[in-house]
């Protein structure tokens, strides 16, 4: 299995999408580096930025109208979707622009300094009110989750058969990459003890929340884009925050801010470590995909060290 390219288009094929949503006035387009799965480009139209995203995987940005109204009603710094649509295979999304840059630009000391701010808008984006929706898991067009129970989800997410997702055939890469069937199976193992820890909680999950998908102007934090979005228990996010801001003390943080503001959160460590194999698992396949080996041998051994 090779690793996954980003879909490939030009300029003129993206400016015939928008000229058809938005007329002739867009203006300043250019392509956006970064992200692994999308192809973005940024661009102007009456005097406010946009950014629009492509892709070619199966229901891309299906529930991005959903999600850009639940966040941004109620506060949350996150882009409206203004039109979406598909040319040819791809699927498209476009979005409000936030000013800023990605967290992960700025220098460590930057980054530790808006450490205290991200986890107050973590703690916001995970406590938004869900309404009368149901579910785990990913969430549908619709607003629900795709599941009856967070282990429904889990099960099926490391399912062999993926038919008609990113994840098709990847367990190919057992052959055909650095991952390891034995070091995946223990994990596995070790991921459904947890999981009964993780099991009843149900809010709001980002599900990517690191330095690549926050927006940040170098003093304050200005936005929280694209995302995973599932329903779950939101240790999720704090996992995946603490493994991309190691050594930063981002647990000590986030502990004693859940404190100051009288959130209780029972079974942490043992939600945590079921936060932490469910997402590191996901990782260790992704970074096998994709040939970061460095990564996946820095994930394998944080996840078999766990219960040490």
């Amino acid at each position: 299995m090779t690793a996954y390219e980003k879909p490939s288009l030009d300029i003129s094929e993206e400016e015939a999408v928008l000229r058809t949503h938005l007329g002739s006035k867009v203006v300043e387009i250019t392509p956006l580096v970064g992200g692994n799965l999308s192809t973005v480009f940024s661009f102007s139209n009456e005097g406010k930025g946009y950014v629009i995203k492509f892709s070619d995987m199966e229901g891309a940005y299906k529930t991005e109208h959903y999600i850009s109204e639940l966040l941004c009603n109620q506060g949350i710094p996150f882009p409206r979707c203004l039109g979406q649509g598909k040319v040819g295979h791809l699927a498209y999304s476009i979005m409000e622009r936030i000013d800023g840059c990605n967290l992960a630009d700025f220098s460590a000391e930057q980054q530790t300094h808006q450490l205290p701010e991200l986890i107050r808008i973590l703690t916001r984006l995970n406590h938004v009110d869900l309404g009368l929706t149901s579910g785990y898991g990913w969430v549908g067009p619709n607003g629900d989750g795709t599941f009856q129970t967070w282990k429904d989800y889990l099960v099926t997410s490391f399912a062999e058969d993926q038919t008609g997702n990113f994840w098709e055939n990847w367990y190919d890469l057992f052959q055909s990459s650095c991952l390891e069937k034995d070091v995946f199976d223990e994990c596995y193992k070790r991921l459904m003890a947890y999981s009964s820890y993780n099991e009843p909680h149900r809010y709001f999950i980002h599900g990517d929340f690191h330095q690549w998908n926050i927006l940040s102007d170098g003093s304050r934090i200005t936005g929280v884009i694209d995302g995973n979005f599932a329903y779950g228990d939101f240790l999720v996010d704090l996992a995946i925050l603490d493994r991309h801001m190691e050594g930063r003390e981002v647990i000590h943080a986030y502990q004693d801010y859940q404190e100051k503001v009288g959130i209780i959160i029972p079974d942490f460590k043992e939600r945590l470590i079921g936060a932490y194999y469910f997402k590191g698992m996901d990782g260790l396949r992704f970074y096998a995909k994709m040939g970061w080996n460095d990564a996946y041998y820095s994930t394998r051994n944080f996840l078999l060290n766990l219960d040490t």
